[in-house]
C-alpha cells in the first residue's frame, strides 16, 4: 500500500464533518466480547493477507484496499450494508495492524452515517500474537472475489 494514499486518505476523512457516529478503538478480548453480543466483524485486508494468516472466526471478508492502495468506497459500503443487513448494527474493522481499519472506520462514521463502528487496534496481527483462534481465509485469490463479503465460516 502506498504511503501517499493513506496520507491523502487520511487528510480526506480527518476533513470531513463529523455526524453522530465515533470510531472506538478496541482490544482483541473486547472484540470477542462484541462478537458476542452480535457485533460484526469486518475483516478488510485482502486476499491474499486472508489466505496467509486466517481469519477471527465468524468475520466476514471485505477488502476495502487493493494490493495497490486502491479502494472504491461506494461498491464497499454498498456490499458492507447488504452484509450486514441494518445500518445501526455494531461494527468491528480487522487489518493486519490497526492503521486501515482505523481510516476506514473513520470513513463510516464521518461519511457514511455508522455510529456504532470499532477497530481492532493492533489488529491481526495482536490476535495471532495472543493465539486467539483463526480459522483458514479465502483459499484462493478468485474464491475470494466470487463473494466479497463471505462470512469466515463458510466453505471456500
Amino acid at each position: 500500500m502506498t504511503q501517499a494514499v493513506l496520507l491523502f486518505l487520511s487528510l480526506f476523512v480527518l476533513s470531513a464533518p463529523s455526524l453522530a457516529g465515533s470510531l472506538v478503538g478496541i482490544t482483541s478480548d473486547e472484540l470477542q466480547a462484541l462478537q458476542k453480543k452480535g457485533a460484526a466483524v469486518v475483516d478488510i485486508r485482502t486476499p491474499q493477507e486472508w489466505a496467509a494468516t486466517g481469519v477471527i472466526q465468524g468475520s466476514h471478508e471485505l477488502t476495502f484496499f487493493d494490493t495497490s492502495g486502491q479502494y472504491d468506497k461506494e461498491a464497499w459500503l454498498k456490499s458492507l450494508k447488504l452484509m450486514l443487513g441494518k445500518k445501526d448494527q455494531p461494527v468491528v474493522l480487522v487489518c493486519r495492524s490497526g492503521n486501515r481499519s482505523a481510516l476506514v472506520g473513520k470513513m463510516m462514521t464521518s461519511e457514511a452515517g455508522f455510529d456504532r463502528v470499532y477497530h481492532l487496534e493492533k489488529g491481526i496481527r495482536e490476535w495471532s500474537a495472543q493465539s486467539l483462534p483463526l480459522t483458514p481465509g479465502c483459499a484462493t485469490t478468485a474464491t475470494c472475489a466470487a463473494s466479497p463479503a463471505r462470512p469466515a465460516s463458510a466453505a471456500p
